[in-house]
């Protein structure tokens, strides 16, 4: 179990781990730069922080619970209401002769921008702690 700092402390943690999936996915694309009929993939997750951030902000949520009424049931899992990235091929490029649509410029652009993201994410969650560790620090001078 881990403790929560902030409402947006795990907010910023599937933000970070979306971010890093997209970097993986990127990375996998330019490595299929000259694999035949290879289509680029992305992930779009803005979608599921969007919802995630939402349920943050609402203190019910919106949509009625299933009830467990025993401990041997298998929880409900509700695939249209998932915090998911979803993952699609990326379209409106020239395919090749041999049917790969990789666009190397495309694919480091977006690269870089993901990784400016991933970045702000690691400054706001550091920044996110650091109010919490002084407050922890102060209260401690007090005694």
């Amino acid at each position: 179990m881990s403790i929560e700092i902030s409402r947006t402390h795990s907010l910023i943690k599937d933000a970070l781990d979306f971010r890093a999936a997209r970097q993986d996915m990127i990375a996998s694309n330019i490595a299929n730069a000259d694999t035949p009929f290879y289509k680029p993939r992305d992930i779009r997750f803005e979608d599921a922080l969007r919802a995630k951030e939402a349920a943050l902000l609402k203190e019910k949520s919106p949509h009625l619970e299933l009830a467990q009424t025993d401990a041997q049931h298998l929880p409900l899992q509700n695939e249209t209401n998932s915090q998911k990235p979803k993952l699609f091929y990326r379209d409106g490029h020239m395919a090749r002769n041999d049917g790969n649509s990789v666009d190397l410029d495309v694919e480091t652009t977006e690269m870089s921008k993901n990784s400016v993201m991933f970045n702000a994410l690691i400054q706001a969650n550091k920044k996110d702690s650091d109010i919490f560790k002084s407050v922890i620090d102060s209260s401690g001078k007090i005694s």
